[in-house]
């Protein structure tokens, strides 16, 4: 077994109303930052795991969004990255 360190962004998906984001954009736009389109807020999560190669350990990653991590109906996730430690 290889200890993997898995990142993994999850955001709302697109269409979905996201009132921190509503409220961030709007905070940049008083601060003077005019160029702002859109702000989505998101968490940035970061798993350890062990497994036998990286695909295998990106793949219980992936399960683990399907089934708790990510809401499904409201988000979306991406793996942004997975790494031997």
């Amino acid at each position: 077994m290889t200890a993997f360190r898995v990142s993994v962004h999850i955001t709302p998906r697109r269409g979905i109303l996201d009132p921190q984001g509503k409220a961030v954009e709007g905070a940049l736009h008083s601060l003077g930052f005019a160029g702002v389109k859109e702000v989505h807020v998101g968490r940035y999560i970061v798993v350890e795991t062990d497994a036998e190669t990286q695909n295998a350990a990106e793949a219980e990653v992936k399960a683990m969004c399907e089934r708790l991590l990510a809401n499904p109906v409201i988000e979306d996730f991406e793996i942004e990255s997975v790494a031997a430690r």
